[in-house]
């Protein structure tokens, strides 16, 4: 009702309707509805009453002085309603007035009274809530301690773990701190520091463990050789036990074996450790072994290995282990310049190489992936081609077969340990076939040397034997069986010289030998009588046959010595047969096996005997020349001195006294003196022949100009005393004149000048009947014009006498037309 007062009080504007005035007194009554209202935003409402028309402002602002205008006079209204209670109410108050000033001052001295009072209360409880907060400080620190406390207790922790070389536990330490505990108390300076610390701290435990691993690895290479000195010896030891089994199992005996390659039993732990178990009883535990593992300390790998796997850089750690252990492995395959001197140098190189791969092997294991069985394939195929070039170069400069052979067994138990850890081992095997003929080779040297001691040391003669216990002895060495010689009493003579029962029994001696090398290769019989037989072949066919021929052209060999030899080489053929029984008992193979190697020195012994009677003949001619060296003719002498050359008839004795030999040997019928007796046969034929000859060349020598006809005799009555020679039987077993027509030729040619039937001759020349049927006209001349010359110069000599001039006129004359004539022959011949 108010607002429509105020309303209707207002004027309203000119030109304005009545519905429009309606409706802007109902706007503005909104609007002041609005101000007067509390509960609602006045931003719009004011708002609204500058944008709706430009004149509303003023407008408002009229009806709104309207409006207090109205509100004014209600309130005086009002006021002049409650006057009257409000001049009664002032009259009242005036009379508390008085009681408020004493209640005020009654107050005020309470106030003072309690203040003074409530002082010392005040001081207690600001002490009180020092105390207060004293405690709440210190409750706190407590608290903040407690969670400081392990953290610090954890740093102290890790600093004793350092100091004591835990560092895999530091590791630990150290990520327990960083997770849990600094986070609990970042906020606090001294755990930042920590914080920095510890990547420090993980660096130096890297670098710590990484030098202990190098001080491993430098120690491991060290004392590598120890480590395999161990894995062999107990891989021979196993070797000897599983032989000593093997034949107590072939017996029917067996016992349970107290020894193992291992000597414990490992497990694994959990972190890669090796754990011996020791759950045997004490009886066992005193039987162990220690391994070549137990050796070696592997913490250091271990502990690098899981700090390097705890820090993230296990594939670092594994790389550098790695490669340093492939820079160890070339170093340990280095052999030294001397090793092939002695067996103890093969022994250390072995015994690093072993050490080395026990050591990997372990570690393959022992860890997961450190090493894989790729790596270690690697490393021992690039270590076994190193050591077959090693061995291989090596070996080929020792020169004794005893190193050789223990070489071999080296190299036996070094396969055997290192195919015990599972590296293959097929290609050293092969080796040691290699090896096996520089082993026979250094065993052929040796023995060549024994034969040329045997051979030097022989005398050449039949074995004496004296008694029975002689005679069984030799047969005990040799098998010699001969029942002419069994049958004749004691004292008799073998015909074998001793060297045969010697040569016999070292052949022997190499066989065993030859066969020490084929133990443990792993080989069949048949392949190992094989090696035998081929082996013994060379030692018969190579060494005794080098022997044998260089023996025959020494100096000092005689002929006697020279048909010792044949009838040595003879029985030593024989004995063949028996040697290869002796292998077949070796090996207990039987010869008749296919493919078996058949022992083919038969042909060392008669080469050697060809090469002996081949000796005879050229040491009998080479004799035979020298007599003749020390023939001193007078070629120009007018008549022989009616004997013959004293030269001739040394050189006749010699030949009497030589071929005396070949009858002093034993003859006994059997094959030895008829061998003997076929070889003094043709040695005597050969140096009639021979000496046959060298009288030929003697008269027909180029630089011989002149021959009278005395030398002419001179030289007959020399070839009559050969032929007499011949005629004397020098050597049984020739029949008739077979040995005389050595000199046929001579006689001849002598006779046709001595008697001077050139008519014959000529006549019958060609003719199967001819009496000068072995004179060659070539031969005829030459010496004829010698002749023919010595006559000129003879009758230059005799030119006092005409009556010689006369006849040697007539005799040129005849030579000059048999000159002519042969001349004709001789040129028909050639045409």
């Amino acid at each position: 009702m108010a607002s429509d007062r105020v309303h209707a009080a207002l004027p309203v504007p000119p030109n304005q309707s009545e519905e429009e005035n309606k409706e802007e007194e109902k706007t503005f009554g909104n609007i002041f509805a609005e101000l007067e209202s509390v509960d609602l935003p006045l931003g719009t409402t004011i708002r609204s009453i500058y944008d709706d028309q430009p004149n509303a402002h003023k407008r408002f602002m009229e009806k709104l002085d309207a409006r207090i205008r109205n509100h004014d006079r209600e309130i005086e209204k009002m006021c002049n309603f409650h006057h009257q209670g409000f001049v009664d109410a002032i009259t009242e108050l005036l009379k508390v007035r008085a009681d408020a000033e004493k209640l005020m001052g009654q107050v005020t001295d309470t106030n003072r009274r309690l203040q003074e009072a409530g002082r010392e209360v005040t001081a207690q409880t600001e002490e009180v809530i020092r105390c207060r907060i004293q405690q709440r400080n210190m409750a706190t620190t407590v608290e903040k301690l407690q969670l400081c406390i392990p953290v610090l207790e954890m740093y102290s922790k890790l600093k004793e773990q350092l100091e004591s070389k835990r560092y895999y536990a530091a590791l630990k330490t150290m990520e327990q701190l960083e997770k849990v505990f600094i986070p609990r108390v970042s906020q606090y300076r001294f755990c930042q520091i920590m914080a920095e610390n510890l990547p420090r701290l993980r660096e130096e435990i890297k670098d710590i463990s990484m030098s202990d691993l190098k001080d491993f690895l430098e120690s491991i290479r060290k004392h590598s050789d120890k480590v395999g000195e161990t894995a062999m010896r107990q891989a021979q030891q196993h070797r000897t036990f599983n032989s000593a089994v093997a034949k107590q199992a072939s017996m029917g005996h067996y016992t349970k074996p107290v020894y193992s390659l291992n000597g414990r039993t490992h497990t694994h732990s959990h972190n890669g450790l090796m754990m011996d178990d020791d759950t045997g009883d004490e009886e066992e535990a005193d039987e162990e072994v220690l391994t070549a593992q137990d050796l070696v300390d592997f913490s250091p790998v271990y502990r690098c290995l899981h700090i390097y796997t705890v820090l993230g850089d296990r594939e670092t750690f594994e790389s550098y282990y790695r490669k340093q252990r492939k820079k160890q492995a070339r170093l340990v395959l280095q052999p030294q310049a001397n090793m092939h001197e002695t067996v103890e140098g093969y022994r250390r190189y072995f015994n690093q190489i072993v050490g080395f791969f026990v050591v990997e092997d372990h570690i393959l294991h022992a860890t997961r992936g450190l090493v894989t069985r790729a790596f270690t394939d690697e490393l021992w195929n690039m270590a076994l081609s190193k050591i077959i070039a090693v061995l291989r170069t090596h070996s080929s400069y020792c020169d004794d077969p005893d190193l050789v052979l223990e070489l071999k067994n080296l190299i036996v138990i070094f396969a055997d340990t290192l195919q015990g850890y599972g590296f293959p081992v097929n290609r050293l095997f092969d080796l040691l076939f290699e090896v096996r003929d520089q082993y026979n080779e250094t065993l052929l040297k040796k023995w060549a040397l024994v034969f040329r001691e045997i051979f030097e040391l022989d005398n050449y003669s039949p074995i004496p034997v004296e008694t029975e216990e002689e005679y069984k002895l030799v047969v005990s060495r040799f098998p010699f069986h001969d029942a002419e010689i069994e049958k004749q009493d004691f004292p008799k003579k073998l015909p074998m010289s001793q060297s045969v029962p010697q040569i016999y029994t070292q052949v022997k001696e190499f066989i065993y030998a030859s066969l020490k090398f084929s133990e443990s290769l792993h080989r069949s019989s048949t392949e190992i009588d094989d090696m035998l037989r081929k082996s013994t072949n060379l030692l018969l066919t190579r060494t005794l046959s080098s022997c044998l021929q260089n023996l025959i052209k020494k100096p000092h060999i005689g002929l006697t010595e020279l048909v010792q030899i044949i009838i040595n080489t003879t029985h030593l053929e024989q004995a063949c047969r028996y040697l290869e029984e002796f292998i077949t008992n070796i090996t207990n193979v039987s010869p008749e096996t296919v493919h078996t190697t058949r022992l083919y020195g038969l042909s060392t012994f008669k080469d050697a005997r060809h090469a002996a009677e081949g000796e005879i003949y050229t040491k009998l001619n080479q004799k035979i020349d020298e007599f003749i060296q020390l023939a001193d003719y007078e070629w120009g002498m007018a008549e022989s001195d009616g004997r013959a050359s004293g030269y001739l008839m040394d050189l006749i004795n010699f030949l009497r006294s030589t071929f005396q030999v070949f009858t002093h040997l034993p003859n006994n019928n059997n094959d030895h003196a008829s061998m003997s007796g076929k070889v003094a046969q043709t040695a005597c034929m050969s140096a009639c022949k021979h000496l046959s000859t060298s009288l030929m060349q003697m008269l027909l020598d180029t630089e011989l100009k002149q021959i009278s006809m005395g030398a002419i005799q001179q030289f007959n009555l020399d070839v009559i005393q050969c032929e007499l020679f011949a005629s004397s039987e020098p050597v049984p077993g020739f029949q008739g004149d077979t040995l005389q027509l050595a000199f046929i030729d001579l006689r001849q040619l002598l006779d046709l000048f001595m008697v001077w039937d050139w008519s014959t001759y000529l006549a019958d020349y060609g003719q199967p009947t001819s009496k000068y049927l072995r004179v060659n006209p070539a031969t005829a001349l030459a010496l004829l014009e010698k002749v023919y010359r010595g006559m000129k110069d003879t009758s230059k000599k005799n030119n006092i006498f005409s009556q010689f001039r006369k006849n040697d006129r007539d005799k040129q004359k005849l030579i000059e037309t048999v000159v002519k004539q042969l001349r004709s022959l001789v040129n028909g011949m050639s045409s």
